[in-house]
């Protein structure tokens, strides 16, 4: 009888106690406290073992939470592993380099990394795998095409902001520049691109792909060597270029039989 009458209080109680949590935002543990409690009493759990499993199990949540919301504002136009990626189809890659990017070493040392080779070979798969990568490891990434940035700087220009969207671009430890060289920048786009190049220089990592060798870099930027040679001299200061060769990947079923 007594049992009975001490239900309700053990009912409110555990009300109470999910209320609070989720006060707290605390979700796992609003979510898992009594499941994991009747798994403590008949595992005969101690006190501490039983608060243990409750914080372990809110940290993982929260970590899940923050990669997700990482790869998110990371922008990454689809996501890429390194395990995906096709080595037998270049004719000619440092495999081992690129695996040894994957350490993600060059974001702490601020350095750069550049995929330099032609169409269809897997330099924006790599570059945005190691997007990918550097969101798992708690970093912060910003996927963006070399046209798409000197367009939103050249709006931002117009209406004046351009400051503050600068900074969108300065914030993330890892930027990553696709296809610079696809399309040709003129005057105005190319001195905003050097901006983004020399405000990034030893402050986050830069990640290029492109499909034009450093001796042909003038040409992307409306023939302006000298603008050139000081956009290499910042890129290249600290930086692994990874060189690609062979036939576009898009162009498989073509050229095999």
């Amino acid at each position: 009888m007594e049992n009975d009458q001490f239900l309700p209080d053990l009912k409110k109680t555990s009300q109470d106690i999910e209320a609070r949590l989720k006060f707290l935002s605390l979700s796992f543990m609003q979510m898992s406290f009594e499941p994991l409690a009747a798994q403590a009493a008949t595992q005969g759990w101690s006190h501490v073992q039983y608060l243990e499993a409750l914080a372990e199990g809110e940290a993982a949540l929260r970590r899940d939470r923050s990669i997700q919301r990482r790869i998110r504002l990371a922008r990454l136009p689809v996501i890429k592993t390194l395990e995906q990626f096709r080595w037998s189809w270049p004719t000619a890659i440092n495999r081992a380099a690129v695996q040894n990017l994957f350490r993600l070493k060059f974001i702490d040392e601020k350095a750069n990394i550049i995929f330099l080779g032609g169409v269809g070979l897997g330099k924006t798969h790599l570059a945005t795998a190691l997007g990918y990568a550097a969101c798992l490891e708690g970093k912060s990434v910003l996927f963006a095409t070399a046209v798409d940035v000197i367009n939103t700087l050249s709006a931002a220009h117009a209406s004046n902001r351009l400051k503050s969207e600068i900074k969108k671009y300065l914030a993330p430890a890892v930027l990553i520049l696709d296809e610079l060289g696809f399309l040709p920048i003129d005057k105005h786009g190319a001195d905003l691109l050097f901006q983004i190049i020399s405000l990034r220089y030893e402050q986050g990592s830069i990640i290029i792909t492109s499909n034009r060798a450093f001796k042909h870099w003038p040409q992307i930027f409306n023939n302006d060597s000298t603008l050139t040679s000081a956009i290499l001299d910042r890129l290249l200061h600290h930086a692994e270029t990874v060189l690609i060769e062979g036939k576009s990947y898009r162009m498989k079923e073509q050229v095999e039989p």
